[in-house]
């Protein structure tokens, strides 16, 4: 698949909707650990990154902000076992990122970090890659 300039705000909106549907799942669930929460909510993470891995990271810069904090941490994931890495030349900062990992540091998301973050990645994607947004900025 080629990299997307823009989502239809419709697919943007779905992929919240399925976001919340996973948290509301794992609050039902009565007996949770602090192993599992972190496993589900760094899974959350990877999930998140996955719904729009194409995303062109020319369109998405390298300035340190949400979308670029979730790349790094799906990376991180998937590459170096949970470990906090720098990727991609993106410049990410521990002091202004939302979840304030510092490079090295285990990657462990509560759900109070992963709902922070998701908040935070939907509103930069909106901003950056909502096909209406592009096209408010056209005419």
């Amino acid at each position: 698949m080629l990299g997307m300039k823009s989502y239809p705000q419709e697919y943007i909106d779905a992929c919240r909707t399925r976001v919340e549907s996973d948290i509301a799942a794992y609050r039902d669930i009565s007996a949770l650990t602090q192993e599992f929460e972190a496993v589900f909510f760094n899974n959350m993470v990877l999930k998140l990154e996955m719904m729009f891995v194409h995303r062109l990271l020319t369109m998405e810069a390298k300035s340190g902000h949400a979308l670029n904090e979730v790349r790094v941490l799906a990376a991180s994931m998937l590459l170096h076992g949970n470990v906090m890495t720098p990727y991609n030349s993106i410049k990410l900062t521990p002091a202004t990122s939302v979840l304030g990992i510092e490079y090295g540091d285990d990657i462990e998301v509560t759900e109070d970090r992963f709902l922070r973050l998701s908040d935070a990645f939907f509103t930069e994607l909106e901003a950056r890659f909502s096909d209406r947004q592009l096209i408010a900025s056209r005419g």
